[in-house]
């Protein structure tokens, strides 16, 4: 009976794991703003706002873009002011790019593209890269894991010169989260010292 429970036990934080971690990722794919529109605070449901440089671009609306790696919306840079910013904060993130020139884009410890720069997206010329369709036709995926605990991605520092898709970050849980979890790890712990003194004992 002891031995169900640990497993059943066990069995729920392996099967609770993966959800953890999921729930903590969230993906933007610039479907929803129209065109030539700021992004501004429209992911603001999400916890994630952009500074008002980065624009949305619909496939219908843009000759430039094509062969998006998901739906029709893409955002790009048009100043320096192009910062997706995420104030719960985040440990890594990753997007697809097609630029035209080399950049970088930095990540940075605080909001607004300030504080520490934690690491940086090196863009490659890749925008015709084997295709001939578009201005932007080519694109690669990109990603970064860092040490700390980022609030911002700063797209203005490729001004003019890429597309972005699919912009992927991977939250930091939240402290209650993460107590669960420490909670339910500490009751297994219990529960298999618990069963082996009882076992030592017989």
């Amino acid at each position: 009976m002891k031995l169900n429970l640990i497993s059943a036990l066990v069995a729920g934080l392996f099967v609770a794991a993966p959800a953890f971690s999921a729930n903590n990722s969230i993906t933007l794919d610039f479907e929803g703003p129209a065109s030539f529109d700021s992004i501004g605070d429209y992911y603001s449901g999400l916890g994630v706002n952009f500074g008002l440089d980065a624009l949305a671009f619909q496939q219908a609306d843009m000759v430039d873009f094509s062969n998006l790696p998901s739906g029709t919306g893409v955002m790009s840079a048009v100043g320096a002011d192009a910062a997706l910013n995420f104030a719960a904060g985040f440990s890594s993130a990753s997007f697809y790019y097609s630029s035209s020139e080399a950049a970088t884009v930095g990540v940075y410890s605080g909001l607004n593209g300030t504080g520490t720069l934690l690491g940086s997206f090196i863009l490659s010329n890749n925008a015709t890269l084997g295709c001939s369709n578009s201005a932007f036709c080519n694109w690669t995926q990109s990603s970064l894991a860092f040490n700390g605990v980022a609030h911002s991605i700063a797209f203005g520092e490729a001004t003019y010169v890429a597309g972005f898709d699919n912009v992927t970050v991977a939250a930091v849980p939240e402290p209650s989260e993460a107590l669960m979890l420490a909670l339910g790890l500490g009751l297994v712990s219990q529960v298999v010292r618990r069963v082996r003194r009882e076992k030592a004992s017989v």
